[in-house]
């Protein structure tokens, strides 16, 4: 019996040490204010144009976006460009299509009905580009890191020279918001990177915010449709609350007179 309240003992401390390690070694995630963000968050139309701008212009050459289609561009409550507009993005692109008549494959120019073009043929030549490792899809990327839209838009603007003592592999580099601290991708952005269209000034915190905007979306692509949703689920529960209400207080005075 002692021994086993000694293990258990053992057990329990050990279990305090890692959590108390874990709660040290966890970083505040900057924050900024997101136009999404509450029950009646709308996605600035703006920020997720320039933020398909930054994942075209930065992000596109190594991660992918497998889920989206070009005509998604256009679809109400996204970035909303015009059919024009995302036309030309598609043509822009080449894209492996057939066979043909004499059975063999081709490319012609990107269309509407499209899916984003992946960086790589496939994993194997992704890591082999990518020193081992593998970039991950982006659609959903948001919804599948804890701390979503935060941890992204710190990550972006976490890097920096390691601390006195810690070392790093080649091609590994240092990110205070990382988990570990120690992440494959080097820094992407900086100022002046990309030329925004509508003349925003290109900052760092800028594409941070615009690229991390436009990875909401992609992973909540209905979101301002839910949200009207719920409002409008709202209203209606208020008004039937209230007729059950008066209907109910109207029936049981008829009762009380009665009696």
């Amino acid at each position: 019996m002692k021994n086993f309240f000694r293990i258990s003992f053992l057990i329990f401390l050990f279990l305090g040490l890692q959590f108390n390690s874990n709660a040290a070694e966890k970083v505040e995630y900057l924050k900024t204010d997101w136009s999404f963000k509450g029950p009646f968050g709308k996605f600035d139309r703006a920020a997720l144009q320039r933020g398909y701008q930054v994942y075209q212009e930065v992000c596109s050459s190594c991660h992918s976006m497998k889920y989206l289609s070009y005509r998604n561009l256009v679809e109400e409550g996204g970035p909303e460009f015009s059919v024009d507009q995302a036309k030309a993005i598609a043509a822009s692109f080449e894209v492996k299509d057939g066979p043909n008549a004499d059975g063999e494959m081709f490319t012609r120019p990107g269309r509407l009905s499209d899916k984003f073009v992946m960086p790589y043929d496939n994993e194997k030549a992704a890591q082999a580009a990518n020193g081992g490792a593998y970039p991950p899809d982006m659609t959903v990327l948001v919804k599948a890191r804890g701390g979503g839209v935060d941890y992204i838009y710190s990550l972006l603007q976490g890097y920096e020279d390691p601390p006195a003592g810690v070392t790093l592999d080649d091609g590994v580099y240092y990110n205070k918001y990382m988990y570990g601290n120690k992440i494959k991708m080097s820094n992407q952005l900086s100022d002046g990177l990309v030329e925004y269209s509508d003349g925003t000034n290109a900052s760092v915190e800028q594409m941070a915010k615009d690229v991390t905007t436009f990875l909401m979306w992609t992973a909540e692509p209905h979101l301002e449709t839910r949200h009207k949703m719920g409002f409008k689920a709202i209203v209606y529960l208020i008004i039937l609350t209230v007729l059950v209400y008066f209907s109910m207080k109207r029936i049981w005075s008829r009762i009380e007179t009665k009696v």
